[in-house]
């Protein structure tokens, strides 16, 4: 299967695939501060734009687009007190969901088509790897800005 099949697949299908993997990520019970401190329709944003950056990355697997929206996702959910780890975890749900829907919708063709869908699942496992690189760079950006205005704070307090 080659990625322009599934890009055309997810085009058709994205408003069903964004309901769908915001469902999955409120029914997992590792993700509770995920679901309860970033607002439904903040977390539907969130899941369309990662198929459509997906649908984008597979036309060209370019990383600058990605490392800026994830960079300040993960700077975002910081400061939202949303632990790492469940930023990790639902793009992770996103991950398996993506894969889940390959084996369903593209891999029951012929076998050279197969080997192309081998090959668009380990493009798929390096687009999320992206993602939670680069959102965890963001994690650690917005940790050390909310240090620094912590200690800009408390020195203008104790003055």
């Amino acid at each position: 299967m080659r990625a322009s099949k599934l890009i055309l697949l997810m085009n058709s299908n994205s408003s069903l695939m964004t309901e769908t993997l915001v469902d999955k990520i409120r029914a997992s019970g590792k993700c509770g501060d995920l679901v309860r401190k970033v607002p439904e329709g903040e977390q539907k944003h969130y899941a369309a734009a990662i198929f459509g950056d997906l649908t984008e990355w597979l036309g060209g697997e370019v990383d600058c687009a990605l490392e800026e929206r994830y960079v300040d996702l993960g700077m975002h959910r910081a400061g939202q007190g949303v632990p790492r780890f469940q930023m990790f975890w639902a793009v992770c749900i996103a991950r398996e969901y993506l894969w889940e829907y390959v084996q369903q919708e593209c891999l029951h063709e012929d076998p050279v088509e197969f080997w192309g869908g081998v090959m668009l699942l380990r493009s798929l496992n390096t687009f999320f790897d992206n993602v939670l690189y680069f959102a965890l760079v963001g994690y650690e950006k917005g940790e050390k800005d909310g240090a620094a205005a912590f200690s800009f704070l408390a020195a203008r307090r104790s003055a």
